[in-house]
């Protein structure tokens, strides 16, 4: 985009704001500026982080993560377990309302879970475990497992198990819904939904909240405003001046490089919200080669020294650190065991390595962004690492939107498909190896883009779940021999950890430290 189409785009954004705030000048209204656009409406079939704050907005999950990342009752009323552990029951509570007006039952429960264990890694596994699971009445449903599952709740409290109508979870799996009534805190205004400017959603009215105090995603979703307005604003150092003139209230996910200029400012608060560290990956597509062949993939490990991706995209060293555990640097589950050949970047052996992975100047596709700035910069630093050790690298740059429908394409690179894209993983989904959506490496086709097929890798992951209810000692053992195996299979490479800032006005409280970015709780002077 011309620095002329830019500025256009720019103007046309900023008075979008000024509309805005004279149509809801009468209500209390949040003008948030997210870090990508809204693109895909169904959370089911997608992990993409603004899909699933979209469905935060809009849907309720059965049970819900607090700030710690454990798992309490949401839409569940109340849960018995049997004794040994096989017979889950759930009861809903009282007053949960579709935005339609329509009760929600638990036959929308059942579908609604039935077609998430399709697409969601956990949900997945989970499936594994499953006997059946069927309504007994409108209320209440059971979940009836082959053999004891102790992440059941945890599983159901995934960020992207909401509950939809049953004649939407009646959708493909694999076709994303694109209707939007759910039974959540706020309600979708879809006729002011324009694409790449805003999105708009207001209070639900008929929600019930919980009594508990909000933690996390979990307990009251108390809605303290009228609206909140997701204002798309692409340039980094626009973002920054509309808040500085309280133009926006809040922007999500806060560039890096723009740290300095806010860091200082009166009347702006600069914080992190997830409890755990995110980190940045470099996705191999598995299917084609030559990242279909091991040796490719440890070619792109033994390519990465984490401080220059890091220090590139994360900024500085205060907000990042070197990490080469795929469940995350302080958290309940850190380990680096297996990763000690890779903490070095050897050019020189990555370069033979791809040779010997058949590799012969074919032209390999990378996809990148330039709407989210980490992203842009790691896919910076990862083409002149490939051009250093003679890779042929063919860039495509995209919107974000444009990018996660491409990923998604299993075509050969050569024909709309791709060989490597970069991303950056939130560490509350990643932390925990059974949800971990990037190692999963099932050969069924349907985990998650780049499609990694290694049967010990599935193995050790069963091993790892079923160690949970064998004591802490079974349990490290089994989660280090998964960990050892990942750094040989390599179904991503990790390119450094980092914490995630966030930037509000300070009128702006009750911003709730969770899993994700949420609206409930926050209220505006």
């Amino acid at each position: 985009m011309g620095m002329r189409a830019l500025g256009l785009v720019i103007l046309g954004m900023l008075a979008l704001i000024a509309a805005g705030r004279e149509t809801a000048s009468a209500d209390k209204t949040l003008w948030v500026t997210p870090h990508a656009d809204l693109k895909v409406l169904d959370p089911h079939t997608n992990t993409a982080t603004i899909t699933l704050m979209h469905g935060a907005m809009i849907y309720d999950t059965l049970f819900s993560w607090d700030s710690k990342i454990r798992p309490h009752p949401q839409m569940v009323d109340s849960f018995q377990i049997s004794p040994d552990r096989l017979v889950h029951t759930y009861t809903l509570r009282p007053g949960l309302k579709f935005h339609d007006g329509q009760p929600v039952t638990s036959k929308d429960a059942v579908a609604s879970i039935k077609r998430w264990m399709v697409r969601n890694t956990i949900g997945q596994i989970l499936a594994k475990f499953v006997d059946k699971i069927e309504a007994t009445d409108d209320k209440s449903f059971i979940l009836r497992l082959k053999e004891p599952f102790a992440f059941v709740e945890f599983a159901l409290g995934s960020l992207d198990a909401d509950i939809m109508r049953a004649q939407d979870a009646a959708t493909d799996p694999f076709k994303a819904v694109t209707t939007t009534i759910g039974s959540g805190p706020f309600r979708f205004v879809r006729g002011e939904w324009n694409p790449g400017a805003k999105v708009v959603y207001e209070k639900n009215p008929d929600y019930v909240p919980r009594a508990e105090p909000a933690d996390g995603l979990a307990g009251g979703k108390v809605v303290k405003l009228d609206r909140v307005e997701w204002i798309v604003l692409p340039d980094p150092f626009t973002k920054t001046g509309a808040l500085q003139r309280g133009e926006i209230d809040m922007i999500d996910q806060l560039p890096q490089d723009q740290i300095p200029i806010l860091e200082h400012a009166p009347g702006i608060v600069i914080e992190p919200v997830s409890p755990i560290d995110s980190y940045g990956i470099i996705r191999p597509n598995s299917l084609y080669p030559p990242f279909n062949n091991p040796k490719a993939r440890q070619a792109l490990a033994l390519m990465v020294d984490q401080r220059e991706y890091a220090s590139a995209a994360f900024g500085d060293k205060h907000w990042w650190r070197r990490c080469w555990s795929f469940f995350v640097c302080g958290s309940s589950n850190e380990t680096e065991a297996g990763s000690e050949n890779y903490r070095h970047q050897d050019l020189a052996r990555a370069k033979a390595l791809l040779a010997e992975a058949g590799y012969k100047g074919e032209k390999i596709v990378m996809l990148t962004t330039t709407e989210i700035p980490s992203i842009s910069a790691l896919g910076d630093v990862t083409a002149d690492n490939l051009r250093k050790i003679g890779v042929n690298v063919d860039i495509a740059v995209s919107d974000w939107g444009t990018m996660l429908a491409r990923r998604a394409k299993k075509d050969p690179p050569g024909q709309g498909g791709w060989n490597l894209f970069h991303t950056t993983v939130g560490g509350t989904t990643m932390f925990s190896p059974p949800a971990n959506f990037t190692i999963n490496s099932s050969c069924d086709g349907k985990n998650w883009f780049g499609w990694p097929c290694d049967a010990k890798t599935e193995q050790l992951r069963l091993a790892y779940i079923r160690a949970a209810d064998e004591g802490e000692d079974a349990d490290k053992a089994a989660l280090e021999a998964l960990h050892r195996h990942l750094w040989e299979a390599l179904p991503d490479i990790p390119v450094g950890q980092y914490t995630q800032p966030f930037a509000w006005r300070s009128n702006v409280t009750g911003v709730l430290h969770g899993p994700l970015l949420v609206f409930w709780n926050i209220d505006k002077s």
